[in-house]
């Protein structure tokens, strides 16, 4: 398909086109109008300023009026979805790259055998495999579950120690409300044990594979208590988990007093006769205590402190009685530290690894010594520290990203998967000697990607800093202003969300001539804790700036121009996305909110919301309110504002970011926009977050996104 190369301020005429063709196409396929939202505002008041919120009622999924919207509205946005020219031609090619490649997610050594997460070429899912004996075999393939009316995912995973036995979770239709099982590795056999409540199970098995800790939540499904006080408990195989002894919760330890925000996490090390207790939250760092392994099975534990969430202890490794911790404290990259696990001291506590330009991000004990994992402005780098002290740099076949990371403190070297914007997703080993080698677990794709490249470059924002971004396209693209571009950008939690990943399916939109990109904005991880200070709380605005910074970067290169700009966001890039679009909404053609985050001032509604507090800031506070409103784009939308074509997606049983955030977002703009472009919310009643969504759930998806997109820059 030929670009269309009108002048851009053709743009209305382009746009008059493109209304008259689904004018004609919604009288031929007739074409349900969007429904009206029922208004009934509500009025809120905090601290002297009051706030309305029109559609308070979206938040009752027992409203009558909830799932006929809903409904209306997605058959409002399939009936226009469908039509689109492109739609067929790209889900034809989307599925043809997703069913030709096996992807691999997980990866673990254990014992004598290795197990990998893989959604093989052709499947519909991921699925657990093990490989003993250089033989494959299927442990858990949870697409035999599925059913007419829904589908069942894979959400979490452990094997023992010693290979033995598996325990995972299992979660309908993308829900991530895993139910608890057990397997007998050797035999394949499910026990009969099953403990529901276990999405954020985190298990951690006893050396000798007789039992493990796990984490169960206690809140309701689909409250705000939801993921509120829950408990570690210790399970022992073959005995009733509802008798399972609950080793931490809130109020239990007079000693260890903590926020019904955080989780308690025991664990244990192979090598050690130590346990640990983690209390965690959103936040990247944690509290973290030490007792004898003995007196925790026994319910005496004295638990020591090790770090508390001001010390910035973000990751740790505990062998024997050596106890090694990274730290940001006062040193925004990381370093390790060393101290000891019965007797822990930060104060004194030895420096082994010092700050580095390089940002660590974990570190994992194999028995030539500990791997590090780190990144470099986005781009993964590993170090090994021996036993001599010494810290030696591990190259990398390409410049991509360490998805996993997977050691055994009895086996020298190493496990990874590593991916990169063209180099597909595979399985990789480290030997002792530091030789990075394929597998060959994760069969090598029949894809011809000489065609494309990939370039990184920096926009300078208006306070001077440079933001990075990356783009991918076909070779020989032309810097004349025309081409659709797709940028997407997330910023948060300190995460490093768009690092060098291979997709397949980014490749058909390359080929109608499109530029898929990725901006690293503050709030992210790329360049240590301070990167992410800069866009977190009272900050978040450079976020979403920074975005826009990149864009217009873009355009004044000629890689795009506002007729041809697209940008995205998902989950908590929705902030990012839909503040950018709110700010500059002159600078896109088109939008696209993916499960994203939009009325934050209503976390209090919702099961996923109290515990995003120490990002986004307590409704309570008033420092918190005045961050929670300046990044909520639902209550900033204007009526009369001229805004791009917007395509929100959410899924039913979302468990991270409610549905009523791109249900209220969707209902406001559709009724405040002045500029007569399209307004879609797209619903998918059988998934959730993207988590546990099917490969036909991601390739429909994909297929509507870059549809929607092409039919808005006049392609």
């Amino acid at each position: 398909m030929l670009f269309c190369h009108e002048d851009p301020k053709m743009k209305p005429a382009i746009y008059g086109a493109l209304l008259m063709f689904a004018a004609s196409a919604a009288a031929a396929a007739d074409i349900p109008p969007a429904p009206v939202a029922r208004v009934e505002a509500v009025t809120d008041t905090y601290f002297g300023e009051t706030i309305t919120d029109r559609y308070r009622w979206m938040e009752n999924d027992k409203d009558p009026d909830w799932l006929p919207f809903l409904k209306q509205q997605n058959a409002h946005a399939r009936a226009i979805l469908d039509t689109l020219p492109k739609r067929d031609e790209l889900l034809k090619r989307i599925q043809q790259l997703s069913g030709d490649i096996a992807a691999p997610e997980d990866v673990q050594r254990a014992g004598a055998r290795v197990f990998y997460q893989q959604r093989p070429a052709g499947s519909n899912n991921f699925k657990l495999f093990v490989r003993e004996g250089g033989k494959d075999r299927v442990l858990v393939d949870p697409t035999r579950l599925d059913t007419e009316s829904g589908h069942v995912s894979l959400d979490w995973w452990r094997a023992s120690p010693d290979g033995s036995k598996l325990v995972y979770g299992l979660s309908k239709d993308g829900s991530e409300d895993s139910v608890l099982h057990i397997m007998d590795v050797r035999t394949g056999a499910v026990l009969k044990e099953r403990i529901a409540d276990t999405q954020a199970a985190n298990p951690s098995w006893l050396a000798d594979s007789s039992g493990f800790f796990y984490n169960q939540l206690t809140g309701k499904v689909n409250t705000p208590d939801r993921y509120l006080d829950a408990q570690a408990r210790f399970h022992k195989l073959g005995t009733n988990p509802a008798q399972d002894p609950v080793l931490m919760k809130r109020g239990l330890d007079a000693a260890i007093q903590y926020a019904n925000i955080q989780s308690p996490y025991i664990g244990v090390a192979p090598h050690s006769d130590h346990a640990y207790l983690m209390l965690s939250d959103v936040r990247k760092e944690f509290r973290l205590y030490t007792a004898p392994l003995k007196d925790v099975l026994k319910g005496k534990a004295n638990w020591r402190q090790v770090s508390d969430f001001a010390d910035e202890v973000t990751d740790f490794n505990l062998h024997g009685d050596d106890l090694y911790l990274l730290s940001t404290k006062d040193h925004s990259r990381g370093r390790l530290l060393k101290t000891s696990a019965k007797a822990p001291s930060l104060a004194s506590a030895k420096e082994v690894v010092p700050e580095s330009s390089l940002v660590l991000q974990g570190v994992t004990r194999a028995k030539d010594g500990l791997y590090l994992r780190s990144m470099d402005g986005g781009v993964s780098k590993l170090q090994r520290l021996g036993a001599d002290g010494k810290l030696v740099d591990i190259a990398l076949p390409f410049d991509g990203t360490l998805i996993a990371l997977a050691t055994d403190a009895s086996v020298p070297g190493a496990l990874s998967i590593l991916s990169g914007w063209l180099q597909p997703t595979g399985i990789w080993s480290i030997d002792n000697a530091g030789k990075v080698a394929d597998t060959g677990i994760t069969p090598k794709p029949a894809l011809d990607l000489s065609a494309y490249t990939t370039e990184r470059r920096y926009a300078v924002a208006k306070d001077g800093t440079q933001i990075p971004y990356s783009l991918i396209y076909k070779k020989g693209l032309k810097l004349d202003g025309k081409n659709p571009a797709f940028i997407s950008a997330y910023g948060s939690y300190g995460a490093s969300a768009y690092t060098p990943e291979f997709g397949s399916r980014k490749l058909a939109f390359l080929d109608q001539g499109g530029i898929v990109g990725y901006a690293n904005v503050r709030g992210g991880g790329e360049f240590g804790r301070e990167w992410h200070r800069a866009g977190q709380l009272e900050n978040k605005p450079n976020t979403w700036r920074d975005l826009i910074a990149v864009c217009e970067d873009m355009q004044a290169k000629g890689y795009t121009s506002p007729a041809y700009q697209a940008i995205g966001g998902r989950s908590a890039g929705g902030i990012t996305m839909g503040r950018a679009l709110e700010e500059r909404p002159d600078l896109f053609a088109a939008v696209v909110s993916g499960v994203g985050w939009h009325n934050p001032l209503r976390y209090v509604a919702e099961q996923n919301g109290y515990g995003e507090e120490p990002e986004w800031g307590a409704i309570a506070d008033p420092a918190g309110f005045k961050a929670l409103k300046s990044i909520d784009s639902y209550q900033q939308v204007v009526d009369g504002a001229k805004y791009p074509a917007v395509l929100l997606t959410t899924g039913v049983t979302d468990p991270r970011v409610a549905p009523f955030h791109p249900a209220k977002m969707a209902a406001r703009l559709q009724a405040a926009t002045a500029s007569g472009k399209p307004v879609l919310l797209r619903v998918d009643f059988d998934a959730g977050h993207g988590m546990g969504s099917t490969r036909a759930q991601q390739d429909a998806e994909t297929a509507d996104t870059y549809a929607f997109i092409l039919s808005q820059v006049g392609k």
